[in-house]
């Protein structure tokens, strides 16, 4: 038996949903990205999902929909059954080669989704109960209070050429690369 802990993998992810909680909202879509520290990208995961039975899309949600049409058409592009993406999901973490962390953006939104579909439909979870969130990390790293530490507030340097489309692929990969940035940054002080 080894001392030695684990390679953590970053599993930076982003979901696109039509309400504010889920249950009486579904997650509509979600993406993840798979980044070592170094910013390796070890690969990505995608679905889009049916939506619950008994769900209905929250007006204000759906009022933010209607302004961003392309995305929607990507978020409901062939939709999954939950159970089956979920079991993917979880079979698709568990082959990365090492520790998966939850990165999210606000972490406790994406997480709350991801979590509750992971255990309504797959029974466990990879990440455990827990989530790294960018919003505090930037806060610490910027030194200013939490509702002040937004992106627009960050380091241009932080930030890679990554669209922010609200498709939960290219916001997955847009905030993983970021969190890489920030981590380095952070381990250099």
């Amino acid at each position: 038996m080894t001392d030695t802990p684990r390679t953590e993998v970053y599993v930076s992810t982003d979901v696109e949903v039509d309400g504010p909680i889920p249950g009486p909202h579904s997650m509509l879509s979600f993406a993840s990205a798979a980044y070592l520290a170094d910013k390796t990208l070890l690969g990505t995961f995608t679905a889009n999902l049916e939506l619950l039975p008994g769900a209905t899309g929250h007006p204000d949600t759906m009022a933010w929909w209607a302004q961003r049409t392309e995305a929607w058409q990507a978020a409901r592009a062939a939709p999954r059954e939950p159970a089956a993406a979920m079991a993917d999901y979880v079979a698709w973490l568990e082959a990365l080669p090492g520790q998966p962390v939850f990165v999210g953006y606000p972490a406790a939104f994406d997480f709350m989704f991801v979590y509750w579909y992971l255990i309504r439909f797959a029974g466990r979870s990879p990440f455990s109960f827990s989530a790294l969130d960018l919003k505090t990390m930037a806060m610490v790293m910027l030194r200013r209070d939490y509702r002040r530490s937004t992106k627009s507030a960050m380091p241009k340097r932080w930030f890679d050429d990554h669209p922010h489309t609200h498709v939960a692929l290219d916001d997955a990969l847009e905030q993983g690369a970021l969190f890489c940035n920030m981590l380095a940054e952070s381990r250099r002080r």
